[in-house]
């Protein structure tokens, strides 16, 4: 694609990098199929390849409205395109950087400013959130039934103490703890098992995920830097990786290294961040032995109850973001769950971070295909491996959602 950026973003490193970008698209159209939003909009302005040329207008100086930044606003970020595009195009970057300049050419209205004002002062405070919680738990019989089935249960899982030389660094989160508060002792009982102790990363905190896809990139920027500097002691003293529970934290730490590129104090530091960074799929693939293993020695033990018939829903930062599709099953299988089929497997819940708060509707219609595809196997529960889409999941199924790191380590405890 031939570009002719403005001057006011030629010569700035992220001109330059989305320069280089859009260069790389050629307009094939493979990402239309892959595209959830294009799939139900049926509008190439809602598709990877319109929101291309609708941010090469941008970039080269053309008016922006309301509506540009609506079909910006409304693509979910799920990066399948990324997956489908033959020429390699980073999509997922150049919105971040489209999506900035729009907010900046097109200021919001009052109310959707603050709505988003909200979400990056409450989401990324697990202490926050998990206020709000114990205001809803004390307001429970004047809630719904909907709203009374979100709220999470009380944590039953307790952390294994630091006994093995071998050590990684988990990294909490923001939300998770207070939502799904037994997903990562449950990890860390995993890691356990096989040789491997989880030390919590004390003084860290949200990824920086959410204030960067809400274009406050000052603010993501400072979470990253916080991280790094919680994170850096700990491998000093022999962590050999930061291990993730949540696919789409994952992502964003893998990403540490680049948005940090141009900060001299931090490059260095986040690049090596990001190249020790690990989704708990990846870690336990790369130790399948040893988990067969402890699974073999506890089937050995008390007789378990039989592992249920599971769907697995693949979080779109674990397949396109991450490339670690087809990781977690086989784990799975080796617990002995049977996995159903999940029909259009690379298709987005419409979780996607804020989005199903931002863009409720369209979230909705693709919560309600997401979960006809993962009930069509007739199984028994529904597992995940992003906080994100586990709570957005459990507002659309009957069905128990879980973790999937949760049911290794029923599984390993002999239940």
């Amino acid at each position: 694609m031939q570009t002719a950026l403005a001057d006011f973003v030629r010569a700035t490193p992220q001109g330059r990098e989305a320069d280089a970008i859009l260069r790389s698209c050629v307009h094939c159209g493979f990402c239309l199929p892959a595209c959830p939003t294009y799939q139900l909009l049926g509008d190439e302005l809602d598709s990877p390849r319109g929101r291309i040329y609708q941010m090469k207008q941008l970039l080269e100086g053309a008016a922006v409205s309301a509506r540009t930044q609506l079909h910006l606003d409304r693509c979910l970020t799920c990066r399948a395109c990324e997956s489908a595009c033959p020429s390699g195009v980073r999509y997922g970057a150049l919105l971040d950087f489209g999506r900035t300049l729009a907010a900046q050419r097109v200021p919001r209205r009052l109310g959707a400013r603050l709505q988003r004002y909200l979400l990056r002062k409450l989401v990324p405070h697990t202490a926050r959130v998990r206020a709000l919680l114990a205001v809803a738990r004390a307001a429970r019989p004047l809630l719904s039934g909907a709203l009374r089935v979100r709220l999470p249960p009380p944590p039953t899982r307790a952390w294994p103490a630091a006994r093995h030389a071998r050590r990684v660094v988990l990294l909490a989160g923001c939300v998770q703890p207070a939502l799904a508060p037994d997903v990562n002792p449950a990890a860390a009982q995993v890691l356990d098992r096989i040789g491997i102790a989880a030390i919590p990363a004390r003084g860290a905190g949200c990824c920086g995920a959410l204030s960067h896809h809400l274009a406050a990139h000052t603010e993501a920027l400072g979470q990253m830097r916080r991280n790094v500097d919680a994170l850096e002691p700990l491998l000093a003293a022999g962590a050999e990786a930061v291990v993730v529970t949540a696919s789409a934290c994952a992502a964003m730490l893998c990403d540490y290294g680049r948005l940090l590129r141009d900060d001299p104090a931090y490059a260095q530091r986040a690049a090596r961040i990001s190249a020790l960074a690990r989704d708990i799929s990846q870690l336990l693939a790369a130790e399948a032995g040893a988990l067969e293993a402890a699974l073999g020695g506890a089937a050995r033990g008390a007789p378990r109850v039989p592992a249920p018939r599971v769907a697995f829903q693949a979080p779109c930062t674990l397949q396109h973001a991450l490339k670690a599709s087809g990781v977690v099953e086989p784990l799975l299988s080796a617990a002995g769950f049977t996995l159903t089929t999940v029909t259009d497997g690379h298709r987005c819940c419409g979780s996607a971070g804020t989005y199903s708060i931002l863009q409720p509707q369209l979230s909705r219609q693709l919560l309600r295909e997401k979960v006809k595809a993962l009930e069509s196997g007739m199984p028994e529960l529904i597992a995940t491996a992003n906080i994100g889409c586990l709570v957005h999941l459990r507002g659309g199924t009957a069905l128990p959602v879980r973790h999937w790191v949760e049911l290794l380590a029923a599984r390993l405890a002999g239940g």
